[in-house]
């Protein structure tokens, strides 16, 4: 039988959205933070010539400058002050969050509430900008090599045009850390992924309008097209399913008798995602190894062993799908393990009183919760390698000129999720209000 707040999302129209006023205004906000972020996407670093960098980008569009340039929302291919994008905040986050569970101090610091956790985030912020520089200078110097038959990237190279670009870089980095840390406390969603998803979504006409282009000029047959989407939305609709599979373990609460009434006895279900590390995995993997391929790439003429790994690192290569995989199921399971703490949950259900039937409370049931998380992780990140290698492999296959793979879908599709899932309590809310209300009205009369 279907909750009450469940009863009441499936009554949800049109017209319950029109009366909620501060959704509406959560949602223009995030609209215009989006379209600044956009605009930003378009302003140049000074100093670059854009006609060199639309040619480099051209002639390496489907591999990992493709990719990052997706993230990006084209920003890298334009080279504009948001190339970076929100990806060194990404960085700094998750290796904040690593270190917290590795280190006692951080990990004090996490639970001694707001306080704690505004000084992480004062941290996350202290490495973001140390990311970004790194990433920015490494930019900076790889473009003042980079020739082609254009000319050099670089109008001036030197000192003065390292320096300016390195500045701006980071600087739109930190604004657009900014902003999306406003989209997560005054808008509607997570600020950073809507961030990315404004930026893959942006990209998807041009993408499909070379599919078509390649079709109309006999590159790719029809029926190449036609399965092209059709499986498409296969993989859309299995990356749906996943994202909402869970495990859900029954919970048994016991029996209070005060006087001559029983309380409780009653049971309840505790749901365990299949993919408990979200989008996080495959965003961590593609950045660990965008890196050292994105200054090789950039690179053009460098020392040989250069060429080699970015060479080695590009898309459909068996030593980059082996690192990929491997890193998306190393953070699957590391994630998994921050995310949800198996000692601690059977401790809380033992101080309770809870159990799970058939375990005994503390060390077993935390075992059992263990073995389960341990299953579903594996479930998990197999199903991330395989949405998110088996694109790259047929682009590589066939040779697609633009990069569109696994990671952008899965975040396109989780960050909808999210999304509306938020949209929907924001809803709930709104009508419990209105509910209450009523009733208060009523009492009155």
């Amino acid at each position: 039988m279907a909750s009450a707040a469940e009863q009441m999302a499936a009554n949800m129209n049109l017209g319950a959205f029109a009366k909620a006023t501060d959704l509406k205004k959560r949602i223009w906000f995030t609209l215009g933070a989006l379209i600044v972020f956009r605009l930003g996407t378009y302003i140049p670093v000074p100093g670059v010539d854009g006609t060199v960098m639309a040619h480099l980008m051209t002639q390496n569009g489907g591999g990992i400058l493709g990719m990052f340039n997706m993230f990006t929302g084209g920003a890298l291919g334009r080279m504009t002050i948001f190339a970076l994008n929100i990806l060194p905040y990404i960085s700094a986050s998750i290796i904040i969050q690593l270190m917290t569970s590795a280190i006692p101090a951080l990990e004090a610091l996490k639970k001694e509430g707001d306080s704690g956790r505004q000084r992480i985030t004062q941290y996350t912020r202290y490495l973001t900008v140390l990311i970004a520089t790194v990433q920015a200078y490494g930019i900076a110097i790889s473009l003042e090599r980079v020739k082609s038959t254009l000319g050099p990237a670089v109008i001036d190279p030197g000192a003065f045009f390292v320096f300016t670009a390195v500045v701006t870089l980071v600087g739109g980095t930190v604004f657009v850390m900014w902003l999306g840390e406003q989209i997560t406390s005054r808008g509607i969603g997570t600020g950073s992924s809507l961030i990315i998803f404004a930026g893959i979504v942006a990209n998807m006409p041009v993408a499909i309008a070379n599919v078509l282009e390649l079709g109309s000029t006999g590159a790719l047959s029809t029926l190449f097209i036609i399965l092209f989407f059709i499986i498409g939305f296969a993989v859309i609709g299995f990356v749906v399913f996943m994202e909402r599979a869970q495990r859900r373990i029954l919970i048994q609460h016991p029996k209070r008798q005060m006087g001559t009434k029983v309380f409780g006895g009653e049971s309840n279900y505790m749901p365990l995602k299949v993919n408990a590390s979200g989008v996080m995995p495959p965003i961590f993997a593609s950045s660990l190894l965008v890196i050292p391929a994105t200054f090789a790439g950039f690179s053009a003429g460098g020392p040989g062993w250069l060429q080699m790994v970015a060479h080695a690192l590009s898309h459909g290569q068996p030593l980059y799908m082996l690192l990929f995989a491997g890193l998306i199921t190393l953070f699957s399971f590391v994630w998994a393990a921050i995310a949800f703490n198996p000692e601690e949950t059977a401790e809380n259900l033992k101080k309770n009183g809870a159990f799970i039937p058939g375990i005994r409370p503390g060390s077993n049931t935390a075992k059992y919760f263990d073995m389960v998380l341990t299953r579903l992780t594996a479930i998990g990140a197999a199903y991330l390698v395989i949405v998110c290698l088996l694109p790259d492999f047929a682009m590589s296959r066939y040779s697609l000129p633009f990069y569109f793979g696994g990671t952008s879908l899965l975040i396109m599709v989780s960050v909808t999720m999210d999304t509306m899932t938020q949209v929907q309590s924001h809803l709930l809310a709104h009508q419990y209000q209105g509910l209450l209300r009523k009733s208060r009205g009523k009492n009155r009369k």
